[in-house]
């Protein structure tokens, strides 16, 4: 993959670049029921990372088989974070495991890519929701809260806008719940072989992070990744003794001195490229273990920190692919959400978000959809992202 900065950049504009991503999109949605699945009363977390890592490179080396030189694989690692666990929680072998327990808020967090076109997701569930036990108290209302907060940003997502229209949605939203938006958190726009592209949308930042952070207008045949992080605490997310599992290569340069550290970012090179990658992937572990404290040192490889709020609170996460097509924002990863198990107090009262979140998600499907109702009783239904 040394190569990959040479590549003239390619877009959406292509039919070929959209398929991949839509193609990558439907591993991604597979993977994430199946993994979620296996989200029990009594089950490992660390087993079912290993599970859906071994999927999504299983599912992903069944596509493009006959070009060998396409590469395609894990784009971000799985993660299951737990409650007040906000992110990137997926342990290796050595690490200590966490069993999920009845009431647990348990987010879950994938991706994959085809030929470097990335597609991410992430999904909240919550242990033993049912309709006849309905989430209740402090947990619906994160999972609520982040769920329309996401919703609103699906649908502030098109051409034209600019990014802190979606930031300010996602806040009021949270704010509905008497929840916050995880502090400074980001949404990237994603490009071949780059999962943290230029331009980003931001959620509840800080002083200092309003006066760094760039506005940004977002533009036809764009890819992010929106990703939306609510906690029912302060919103500010505190490193712990949790080891970190994922990394990522950067652009630095550095000539390492120890054998260990050469061996194993020659593997990341040649294996992941600029892609995210779990420590737990290398055969020996713990060679890669020592072999990762020069790489970060030097800056060459970046860690993705396990963030926690305090304890006693919850964190909710939902994350999906869109595309910015000319005809609207096509989302291509995100499993159906179902309201139905959760009863909060709150809601969304301000006519303004109200109007965002009932809009379509999809205008140009919503406006064909009116012209041939009357016609087309019988015909199938239109690809309209709903509320759901």
């Amino acid at each position: 993959m040394a190569d990959e900065k040479d590549v003239v950049e390619k877009t959406i504009a292509e039919d070929l670049v959209v398929t991949k991503y839509k193609m990558a999109g439907e591993i991604v949605n597979r993977v994430l029921k199946q993994v979620i699945e296996k989200c029990v009363v009594g089950a490992s977390v660390k087993e079912i990372c290993e599970f859906g890592d071994q999927l999504l490179s299983d599912e992903t080396s069944k596509v493009f088989k006959k070009e060998k030189e396409l590469k395609k694989g894990i784009a971000f690692p799985t993660c299951v974070s737990i409650n007040n666990c906000i992110c990137h929680f997926s342990p290796v072998p050595n690490e200590a495991d966490c069993i999920l327990k009845k009431e647990d808020v348990v987010k879950v967090d994938l991706g994959a890519h085809i030929d470097g076109f990335i597609a991410v997701v992430a999904h909240t569930v919550v242990m033993g929701a049912s309709k006849e036990h309905k989430v209740t108290g402090r947990r619906a209302d994160v999972v609520l809260a982040a769920h329309f907060a996401s919703q609103a940003a699906l649908r502030l997502l098109k051409p034209g806008n600019e990014t802190y229209a979606i930031t300010d949605a996602v806040q009021k939203v949270a704010e509905s719940y008497k929840c916050k938006p995880v502090e400074g958190m980001l949404s990237h726009q994603l490009k071949q072989f780059k999962i943290d592209g230029e331009k980003t949308v931001i959620q509840n930042p800080n002083d200092a992070q309003k006066k760094e952070h760039e506005k940004f207008e977002l533009d036809k045949h764009e890819v992010y990744a929106m990703d939306v992080l609510i906690s029912t605490g302060e919103g500010i997310g505190k490193e712990t003794e949790t080891r970190v599992s994922i990394y990522k290569k950067t652009e630095e340069t550095y000539q390492l001195k120890l054998k260990a550290s050469r061996t194993f970012y020659t593997e990341v090179r040649t294996k992941y490229g600029s892609m995210p990658f779990n420590l737990r992937s290398f055969q020996d572990e713990t060679k890669a273990k020592m072999g990762v404290v020069e790489c970060v040192k030097n800056k060459l490889i970046e860690p993705f920190q396990v963030l926690y709020e305090k304890p006693g609170e919850f964190v909710a996460h939902f994350k999906f692919t869109v595309l910015l097509m000319p005809n609207g924002p096509h989302k291509i990863t995100g499993l159906p959400f179902d309201a139905d198990l959760y009863q909060s107090e709150y809601s969304v009262t301000s006519p303004e978000l109200k109007s965002i979140l009932n809009s379509s998600a999809n205008p140009k499907a919503a406006k064909k959809k009116k012209k041939t109702s009357e016609s087309a009783s019988e015909a199938q239904p239109m690809e309209v992202e709903a509320a759901a």
